[in-house]
């Protein structure tokens, strides 16, 4: 998720003349434009604007094109329908919690893959039998093994010690671990009927909310790509990858402290995903 273009503004400028408009009053503070003086220029008036009014329609018609081909998107502007929900139903069978199930079509391929975001960037990660449990869900057999490999290095018993947690990944007295990814978008690079690529656009809440966390809870943008495998019945993970961005402007919102963010997310839980 470009500026809008001003089409009746081009369309009229194509034509060689230039439209001025009038205010009502003046842009600096003045008096408000005069009344008309009499009744008879009135008339006048009135009239000149009838005749102006016919010569203006003859003219747009003179090209023989119609109004509502004007009005029409150009080729190059996204329509409706690239955005609109397609009414087909989350999936509803789930495996470790994580759902299951996804349709064998390209809508089923990226709905796998921003679940899978969210599964694979989550506080779920930071327990070693909860991560085992999670790649087994959503990892094809033929590399689910090197998937906790890889994954078992990222959560070192060091990086759960830089990021504020303990050790064993066990959250410190009086503090909440954050790590929830949220799908802004995916698109779908290569597809066939066994294989898919598929990058899932994402924001991530991280950090530890708590009085004395050197951790504290940022937010953070990346794009995840995974190469899919459809085994049968479902779509599941060959390969992962990473990489920041794209990442908009900051907003001006006030920071809220540390219990108002550990309290947000032990209340909003997360969702299911489906395009």
């Amino acid at each position: 998720m470009s500026p809008g273009d001003e089409q009746g503004y081009s369309d009229y400028a194509e034509t060689g003349h230039t439209r001025t408009r009038l205010p009502e009053t003046d842009p600096y503070g003045g008096a408000p434009r005069r009344p008309h003086r009499s009744s008879s220029r009135s008339l006048v008036t009135v009239v000149g604007v009838v005749v102006l009014l016919i010569a203006a329609i003859a003219f747009a018609n003179r090209g023989g094109g119609s109004s509502a081909d004007e009005a029409s998107p150009k080729n190059d502007q996204p329509r409706t329908s690239t955005t609109a929900a397609s009414g087909t139903k989350p999936v509803e069978t789930k495996s470790a919690n994580i759902p299951t199930g996804f349709a064998h079509t390209t809508q089923g391929a990226q709905s796998a893959a921003a679940n899978y975001a969210v599964v694979l960037w989550s506080d779920g990660m930071v327990d070693t039998t909860n991560r085992h449990s999670i790649i087994e869900a959503v990892a094809d057999p033929s590399t689910a093994s090197r998937l906790q490999s890889v994954f078992d290095a990222n959560y070192s018993a060091n990086f759960l010690k830089n990021v504020g947690l303990n050790p064993d990944g066990s959250v410190p007295k009086g503090a909440t671990f954050v790590d929830r990814t949220l799908p802004a978008g995916t698109r779908m690079t290569s597809y066939s009927a066994n294989a898919a690529t598929v990058e899932v656009w994402c924001n991530t809440l991280f950090g530890v909310a708590g009085e004395g966390s050197n951790n504290p809870v940022t937010s953070g943008w990346s794009t995840v790509t995974f190469a899919l495998t459809w085994n049968g019945s479902d779509w599941k993970v060959l390969e992962t990858s990473q990489k920041t961005g794209p990442t908009p402007i900051t907003g001006d919102n006030p920071v809220s402290g540390a219990d108002e963010i550990g309290k947000a997310v032990k209340e909003f839980g997360g969702f299911t995903y489906a395009r």
